[in-house]
C-alpha cells in the first residue's frame, strides 16, 4: 500500500473517532464504510464474530460493543430507527481481524488498531509509572531532609542508615532493609524503593515526613530518640495498610523503576506519529 494512501486512511479513521468519559470509540455504521462494506447485513456478521472473539478472550462484550439505536431520515419526512454499536479501539481491532482480508481497508485497519491499542497500553503504563515516579521522588526528598535534619541533631550518616533500616523493619513486619532486598531479590547496591509498589513507597514517605515534622517540632536529639520516633511512625503506617488488607512484605516487587523508564521511553519513540505511518506502510505492504 502506498504511503499517500496510508496517510489518507489514517486521517480518515481519526476523523471518525469519538470520545466519552475519556474512552475513544467508533460507531459501527461509520466503521462499516471505513472498512469497505456496502451492506450492514454483511458487516453485522463481522461484528458478531468480533463479539465472540472478545468473549473468548475473557472480556465483557458489553464493555466493548454497547448497542445504540439511531434515528435516520426517510423519504417524505418519515424516520426509521436502526441498530448501531459504539466500538472501543479494542472492538475495532477485533472487527478488523474478523473482516475480509482481501479488502485493502481491512489490511490497513488491522495494523492501525493494533498500533493504536499498543499506544493506549503505553499511555496507561506511562501514567502508572508517573505515579511511581512522583511517590519515589517525594520519598527521596523527605529522606534527604531527614538525613540533613538528624545530622543537626547529633546523628551521622551511619546512624541515618540504621534509623531508616529500623523504620523499614517496623513497616515490613520485622524485616529490615537488607532482609526485604533478599526477600524481593533486589541487588544489594540498589535502593529498595526503586522496586516497591506505589502504595508502599507512599507509606514510607508519609512515615518519614512525620518523623521530620516531629524531630523539628519536639526538638528530638540523638539517634535513640529519633529512631523511636521513626519506628513509631512506620508502625502506624503498617497499621493503616493492614486495615486495608495490605501487607507490605507480601506485596510482590515491581519492575525496576529505572529500567521501566528506559523501556517505555524507547517504546514511545518507536510509536511516534512519524514512525506509525512507516509501520503501517511496512505491515500492510507485507500482507
Amino acid at each position: 500500500m502506498e504511503k499517500q494512501l496510508v496517510v489518507k486512511l489514517t486521517k480518515t479513521f481519526e476523523d471518525f473517532v469519538h470520545e466519552k468519559d475519556g474512552v475513544e470509540y467508533w460507531f459501527a455504521r461509520d466503521l462499516q464504510t471505513l472498512l469497505g462494506y456496502d451492506k450492514w447485513e454483511n458487516f453485522s456478521k463481522v461484528i458478531e464474530k468480533a463479539k465472540e472473539s472478545c468473549k473468548n478472550s475473557g472480556f465483557e462484550v458489553i464493555n466493548h460493543f454497547p448497542g445504540v439505536r439511531k434515528t435516520i431520515a426517510m423519504p417524505k419526512g418519515a424516520t426509521k430507527e436502526i441498530e448501531d454499536f459504539m466500538l472501543t479501539r479494542y472492538a475495532c481491532y477485533l472487527t478488523a481481524q474478523n473482516g475480509d482480508p482481501r479488502k485493502e481497508e481491512i489490511a490497513f485497519a488491522q495494523s492501525y488498531f493494533a498500533i493504536q491499542t499498543r499506544k493506549q497500553e503505553l499511555i496507561e503504563q506511562r501514567i502508572a509509572l508517573q505515579e511511581r515516579f512522583n511517590a519515589r521522588n517525594k520519598l527521596i526528598a523527605s529522606e534527604t531532609e531527614l538525613s540533613k535534619l538528624i545530622y543537626e541533631h547529633g546523628v551521622d550518616d551511619k546512624g541515618f542508615a540504621r534509623i531508616r533500616s529500623k523504620g523499614d523493619k517496623a513497616l515490613f513486619g520485622g524485616n529490615d532493609t537488607m532482609q526485604m532486598k533478599k526477600i524481593l531479590k533486589i541487588p544489594k547496591n540498589r535502593p529498595l524503593a526503586d522496586f516497591l509498589p506505589t502504595v508502599t513507597i507512599a507509606a514510607k514517605n508519609l512515615a518519614t515526613e512525620l518523623t521530620n515534622f516531629n524531630v523539628k517540632q519536639n526538638n528530638l536529639e540523638g539517634e535513640t530518640k529519633i529512631t523511636c520516633e521513626h519506628v513509631k511512625n512506620n508502625k502506624e503506617m503498617r497499621t493503616v495498610l493492614a486495615k486495608n488488607k495490605i501487607i507490605p512484605e507480601k506485596l510482590p516487587s515491581e519492575e525496576d523503576i529505572k529500567k521501566l523508564e528506559r523501556r517505555i521511553k524507547k517504546d514511545e519513540k518507536k510509536l511516534s506519529s512519524a514512525q506509525t505511518t512507516k509501520q503501517l506502510q511496512s505491515k500492510i505492504g507485507n500482507n
